[in-house]
């Protein structure tokens, strides 16, 4: 398992993420807070469980360890 913020979640649809390669995070204050000391911009993707895209998304994109480093480099990443 990569090391995301999803695996302790209530949600069961964002603990099905919290393998991605991508550093997930809940919505919160904390994640706003860590963009702007970071000064990145703030990636929401927004999701359920039956969504067909959002699987697609999380198999072609948010599973590749390039994307996850890129994202987690230059944005603070938010699932909803």
């Amino acid at each position: 398992m990569n090391d995301n913020r999803l695996g302790t979640a209530v949600s069961p649809y964002l603990r099905l993420h919290a393998d991605n390669p991508v550093d997930w995070r809940e919505w919160g204050p904390e994640a706003f807070a860590e963009a702007r000391e970071r000064d990145v911009p703030v990636l929401v993707s927004v999701g359920y469980a039956t969504c067909h895209w959002c699987h697609v998304m999380a198999r072609e994109s948010f599973s590749d360890p390039e994307i996850g480093a890129l994202l987690r480099r230059d944005f603070v990443a938010v699932k909803v």
